[in-house]
Parts: C-alpha cells; structure tokens; sequence
C-alpha cells in the first residue's frame, strides 16, 4: 500500500483519530496539535519506527490498512508474540461487511505468521465501526473504561492526608498488594487467554517496576503512625506529552488499597490532586473500569468528571 492509499484512509478517518488522544476532552489543549500527536499524525507516520507495520487487506474495491505495533517486553515476558493494534484505516467504500472480512484477514495473517499469538486494541466508544468490525471477525471485549480528569486545581481545597514515597525496599510489598486487590474486570482478569496467575503476577510486576523502573514519578503511601503500608497509589507527570503538548499533566497509573487501609483509595487520590496543584499542573487524569463504584464515588468527592470511554478488545489464536 503506497503513501498515496495510506494518507487518503487516514484523512478518511480524521473524525474518528481526534478520540485516540489521550487528551481530547481537555479543550484547552489545541485540537490540531493533540491531531498531530496521537490521532492523524501518528496513523500518516505509521510503520517508520521499529516494531511498528502497516498491515493490508482488500476487500474487492475497499482497502483497509491496520496499523500493528509488536510490544517486545510484553512478547519476551509472556512467551508469545504479543501485539496492540492502533486502528485501522479505511473509507466510505468499505460496507460493514467488506470491513469485517478485512479484519477475519488480519487474525488469519497473524495466524500464518505465528503458531500462537495475542493482540489487542484499546479503541475509543467514538469509533464504533471499528468495535463493529473487529467484534464481527471474533474480536472479545474484556474491558470497559472510563478516563476520569481533574482540572481547575487553584480552587482544589480537599483536607490534607499524611503520605510519602514508596521505598525501593517496599518494592515486594507494592507488588503484593497489587495482586491482593484482584480486580476481575481488568482486561488481564477479564479475560480467560491469561488465566488468574499469569494476571496476578503480571500486576505485581507492572506495579514493583513503578517503584523501581521508571513507569512512575512517584508512588505515594500512607506515612500515619502506628497503620500498616497496605495502600499505593502510582502517578506518572506524561513529562513527554506534557512537554510536547506544552502543558503540565499527570496520570494516576496503578492503585491498590488492602483491607487495613480501608477509606485510603480517596485519601491517596486527593493527595495527587494536591502533588499537582503544587507543581503547578493543569490537570490529573485516572483510568478505571466501568465497573468500578467504588472509584466513582472518590471521582465524584474530588470534583473529577468523565472525560472518555474506550473499549478493550482482544484475539488470540489460542
């Protein structure tokens, strides 16, 4: 498919590439440059980095091109090549049918390549074709999400909570705690491919590597005399996006309260909201499931509002 075809697709689905930014719902961040970002600049570039392909299929007169990117640490941690799919690409030529079969084409290539293998794709509610067609070819939804955001931070005035920074030397003890409060409908624990161990242990993994591999800036713990550490909350300042988008952010990566810490997920949550505001941030960001009350009722004390909602989908082929 030469650049001609690729970059006719991609300002076929201008509309739709504005929702895979991250950022879409914070109007006071230029469109156009959010665009350039993670929506029609990233589709138009696509296959220019390594790991990433643009993978074809044609339905008699409609093309479809799938923009595929192989994840390496994943593939090497779980033993199977595991990749994310970042949209597809088509126009109004392709009939609902013509997509479907287009995207029956993409598992059998992938399929042919490899004897197992896992891909997903986290796609926004706004692009409804896509979850239409990707469904269709077999495609599971395992997760439902929702991205929460809090700006106006100058009027935040929520009571202040004692915390502090998770040691390198609590790093098991994060892990622990984030496999304890199991979450069954994360994607991992929703869905079957990984089973319950694998979902576990992969957790403990992302969230020790928060304290001691860079995912997060800070992971922040109840520092209150004499109640156990059984409560963490991880947030990332997105130093590249912020700069990029020349504004200041962060994101709460990864949350786990144990039952010793009952009554902390909201107390952790208002101290990050509070860290932002003292950095002088312009907003705080959290993704959860669609599923999780819980969450909302914290989102809802802390002055958040819904931002976005994606879909998690998933195939494998076995």
């Amino acid at each position: 498919m030469g650049t001609e075809t690729l970059s006719r697709l991609v300002a076929a689905r201008r509309t739709e590439l504005a929702y895979y930014s991250p950022y879409y719902f914070l109007r006071q961040l230029a469109l156009e440059r959010q665009q350039a970002l993670f929506g029609t600049g990233v589709a138009a570039a696509w296959g220019q980095d390594a790991g990433t392909e643009v993978v074809r299929s044609s339905t008699g007169p409609a093309e479809v091109a799938w923009l595929l990117n192989q994840l390496p640490w994943d593939s090497e941690y779980f033993g199977t090549p595991m990749y994310r799919l970042f949209t597809g690409l088509f126009d109004g030529a392709a009939t609902p049918a013509q997509f479907t079969q287009a995207a029956t084409d993409l598992r059998a290539q992938l399929v042919a390549r490899h004897e197992a293998f896992y891909a997903f794709s986290v796609v926004p509610a706004e692009d409804i074709r896509l979850c239409q067609g990707l469904t269709g070819a077999g495609w599971q939804l395992v997760e439902t999400r929702l991205t929460y955001y809090r700006d106006q931070l100058p009027a935040f005035d929520y009571p202040r909570y004692p915390v502090r920074p998770a040691t390198e030397g609590e790093v098991g003890r994060v892990g622990q705690m984030a496999a304890t409060a199991r979450n069954v409908y994360d994607r991992f624990h929703a869905d079957p491919w990984f089973g319950e161990a694998r979902a576990d242990a992969y957790l403990a993994r992302y969230a020790e590597n928060t304290v001691t591999a860079g995912l997060a800036d800070v992971v922040l713990v109840p520092n209150q005399p004499d109640l156990p550490v059984d409560s963490f909350l991880a947030i990332s300042d997105l130093a590249h996006d912020a700069q990029a988008l020349d504004t200041a952010l962060s994101r709460v990566l990864l949350t786990a309260v144990g039952p010793a810490n009952r009554g902390w997920h909201v107390k952790l949550m208002a101290e990050a909201v509070h860290r932002a505001k003292e950095l002088g941030h312009e907003a705080v960001l959290m993704t959860t499931q669609a599923t999780n009350h819980a969450v909302f009722r914290s989102c809802e004390k802390l002055g958040f509002r819904l931002g976005a909602t994606s879909h998690v989908l998933a195939c494998h082929s076995r």
